[in-house]
């Protein structure tokens, strides 16, 4: 049975997706609130197609130990990790689409019973809708997780931007969950392709023994 059918399986969606947004913007709204000094107000009239604007000076804050993680607040005008800058509308136009395909293949791809697609795909619509609803508010994304801070690449290397930091990328929660949506499909979608063939040899008759 198709999964558009099933009510444990739009269950599963919905509870996904619900929890991943209310984590997302929970956790932008908090950052945004008491990673600077004093809670930062953004304005859709000062940062939308505005790449000059920039939030106040702020140091970040320090979360994890041996500088593995810090928090810091940047506005992203393009997709994860900052790619494709000042395509707002294109980036909006592109996430309507996807959630519209993703809603598909949950719909009339997937099996009733295939719990792990519709969590794959609840972290997908999860983290889309809450950068989508970012640049519809805001005008850009909020971003604040900085991984490896004060890290940087061996032998006098750097990446094409020219930064010699480890990771120089700043993302956020929707970020996370966009590339683990789409991790759990791809392995559940090789898990699949496999499952006919060891079910082919299963049932394959013995070979003869003369």
């Amino acid at each position: 049975m198709p999964a558009c059918k099933a009510t444990s399986a739009w269950l599963t969606l919905l509870c996904v997706f619900a929890l991943g947004l209310v984590l997302d913007l929970g956790a932008k709204s908090w950052a945004f609130a008491h990673v600077a000094s004093e809670p930062v107000e953004l304005s859709y009239d000062d940062i939308a197609g505005n790449p000059s604007y920039r939030l106040p000076f702020h140091t970040g804050l320090q979360v994890l130990p041996w500088d593995l993680l810090d928090l810091r607040l940047v506005l992203n005008h393009g997709a994860v990790f900052g790619l494709g800058q000042q395509k707002r509308l294109v980036f909006i136009a592109f996430t309507i689409i996807a959630v519209a395909a993703a809603l598909w293949i949950f719909g009339w791809w997937t099996d009733a019973k295939n719990r792990v697609a519709h969590v794959g795909i609840g972290l997908v619509l999860a983290g889309g809708i809450g950068n989508l609803y970012d640049r519809l508010v805001f005008g850009a994304v909020r971003d604040f997780l900085f991984m490896t801070p004060r890290w940087h690449l061996p032998f006098a290397l750097h990446w094409p931007g020219g930064s010699t930091e480890l990771f120089p990328w700043i993302f956020n929660v929707a970020d996370m969950m966009l590339l683990a949506g789409m991790a759990i499909l791809l392995l559940n979608a090789q898990r699949q392709d496999a499952t006919p063939k060891v079910a082919k040899d299963s049932e394959a008759p013995p070979a003869s023994t003369r």
